[in-house]
């Protein structure tokens, strides 16, 4: 089979560009979130000749600000959502285990019990019903009781004064977004043309049947003309707009849930396992992420700006209020050291209903001839919703396409990653690192570690940490713009890395180092690399700005 380089840079982009003029695509995908990247794989999976688009970086919306979890919904059983559960496990074996073992990590959660009769009878059968979902055939253990006096062993942080018990469960997580953006590559390899920093501006019709989109350059402003038999909108929480826009009128809504998560230091909570609690209107999760904690998440009606979600003060206090009614010492504001909120685009017909009662279904609607959007779900099923959507989009194009092939078609990296993880010790004398270099590369890269460290053969300085409290080195910013369609200083410390929220400073310590390495890639000259750098600069700011605000407020914390 003669497959497409994976690569997304400076001279992948021009010839996208190109093709985007010149050619006819059988798909048109709007958007570069999960279920857009998503799409254009399982669109390109079955032989169509496919092009993407997105406004800004891949991931750069709600697919990067998840809780970064693959999980079944442990909380949708009270919803009576079974099918959902059910559906959502299914794609967490997947991907743990077959599609992207590289990236998805099985991680335990401890679910504590407050009383000892009724709340352990409801809860057991609510995890035996979540394990049975998923069947015999799994991945990842089955759940199991554990005493009060287990609970203080593994989780000493947890108040032995509130919690009698507990069960103990497992889920999946991702870094979600690097998982798009490796999605994105996937689908470039199976012949998909991916664009990033392409805003469409309006749909080309031909009567009332949709034939294509203008769209626009926006780091040239120029306008190209593409032309497609379908467009797979999938534009998140920018559907309603979007549909206002192209003058179509949309089978449903999109309510905006703003969800907002804090991240505090390893030794703000001991435990050898995440934790989950029941709140009144939702749940919170505390979850193990490297050497520190995230903590989230919220769950509220959103009428703000889409362009840029932030935590408030008030986000930041409901957090570690709920954290702290079973933690002991409890959390402090001033040890917050990283914030980040993201929109859930939820599918609605009632604008009075409570978004922690709306459905995480999703729902693929055609409002015109050539056009299909798709809005709703959860992270974790992208796959199930990618389907769904080009299958709705195999109907404007009246002829026989082959069945999609993502539920056995792994992303790039995965490809011997099983093997690659049992020869640490060999690859660290290979490539003159430690093995904990090598363990934290294979588990963002998988198999493609070699291409991200050979730059290094001929400069060792690449093999250096960026930082000398993280463990990202200098070899992969270089790879974040030579591979990975990184653009700016963002793109790296928000998305290719996590710096923006691992980092105590949020990362403008090593901006203009970041800044340097890739500057020769994306072949900028020093005002554009100065520019990079104040916008993200101003972007850590703002956020700042509520950091602050909740490390000062005077409002209680319980």
């Amino acid at each position: 089979m003669l497959l497409s380089n994976s690569s997304l840079n400076n001279q992948q982009r021009q010839e996208a560009l190109a093709e985007l003029e010149s050619c006819e695509f059988d798909v048109l995908v709007i958007g570069g979130g999960i279920n857009g990247v998503g799409i254009a794989l399982d669109a390109a999976s079955r032989g169509l000749k496919v092009a993407l688009v997105e406004a800004a970086d891949f991931a750069s919306g709600t697919s990067s600000k998840s809780s970064k979890l693959i999980h079944g919904g442990l909380r949708y059983l009270e919803q009576y959502d079974f099918k959902l559960v059910r559906e959502a496990l299914n794609e967490r074996e997947l991907m743990v285990s077959t599609l992207s073992p590289h990236l998805v990590k099985p991680v335990s959660f401890l679910y504590p019990l407050q009383e000892k009769l009724k709340e352990r009878t409801y809860v057991g059968a609510g995890m035996a019903l979540y394990d049975a979902l998923r069947g015999f055939k799994r991945a990842l253990p089955w759940h199991k009781h554990l005493t009060q006096k287990k609970i203080s062993e593994i989780a000493p942080s947890l108040r032995l004064d509130v919690v009698t018990g507990g069960y103990q469960y497992f889920d999946a997580q991702v870094d979600d977004a690097r998982h798009t953006m490796t999605i994105a590559r996937t689908a470039a390899k199976y012949g998909a043309v991916i664009t990033t920093r392409i805003r469409c501006e309006e749909l080309i019709k031909n009567g009332k049947a949709v034939v294509g989109a203008k769209v626009k350059d926006l780091e040239n402003d120029e306008i190209i003309e593409v032309r497609a038999k379908t467009t797979i909108m999938a534009a998140g929480v920018w559907t309603d707009p979007l549909h206002e826009k192209f003058g179509l009128k949309g089978g449903y809504g999109v309510r905006m849930s703003k969800g907002a998560h804090i991240v505090v230091p390893g030794d703000a909570i001991k435990s050898q396992t995440g934790v989950i609690l029941k709140t009144d209107v939702s749940v919170l999760f505390i979850i193990p992420w490297g050497d520190k904690w995230i903590v989230g998440t919220t769950d509220t009606d959103y009428d703000q700006s889409r362009e840029e979600p932030l935590a408030t003060a008030e986000d930041v206090t409901y957090i570690i209020n709920q954290a702290n009614r079973v933690l002991e010492p409890k959390l402090r504001r001033d040890q917050v050291i990283g914030v980040f909120a993201g929109l859930r685009p939820l599918v609605s017909t009632d604008p009075d209903s409570p978004t922690t009662k709306l459905s995480r279904e999703h729902v693929v609607d055609s409002p015109a001839k050539g056009f299909v959007s798709i809005a709703g779900g959860k992270y974790t099923t992208y796959r199930v919703m990618a389907e769904d959507a080009v299958n709705e989009a195999i109907n404007h194009l009246r002829r026989l396409v082959p069945d999609s092939e993502t539920e056995t078609l792994a992303i790039i990296g995965a490809e011997g990653y099983s093997v690659l993880m049992n020869q640490i010790p060999r690859l660290a004398n290979s490539f003159g690192v430690s093995e904990k270099t090598v363990e934290h590369l294979l588990n963002r890269y998988g198999s493609l570690i070699d291409e991200v460290l050979a730059p290094a053969a001929d400069n060792k300085e690449l093999l250096k940490p960026i930082s000398k409290d993280l463990d990202y080195i200098a070899a992969e910013i270089v790879y974040a713009a030579t591979h990975e369609g990184a653009r700016s200083v963002d793109d790296v410390l928000s998305r290719r890395t996590r710096i923006a929220f691992e980092a105590k400073d949020q990362g403008l310590g090593v901006a203009e180092k970041v800044a340097d390495l890739i500057a020769p890639y994306l072949a900028w000259k020093k005002t554009q690399k100065n520019a990079s750098i104040k916008e993200y600069e101003q972007r850590v700011e703002r956020q700042n700005q509520i950091l602050i605000a909740a490390k000062g407020t005077k409002s209680k914390v319980s």
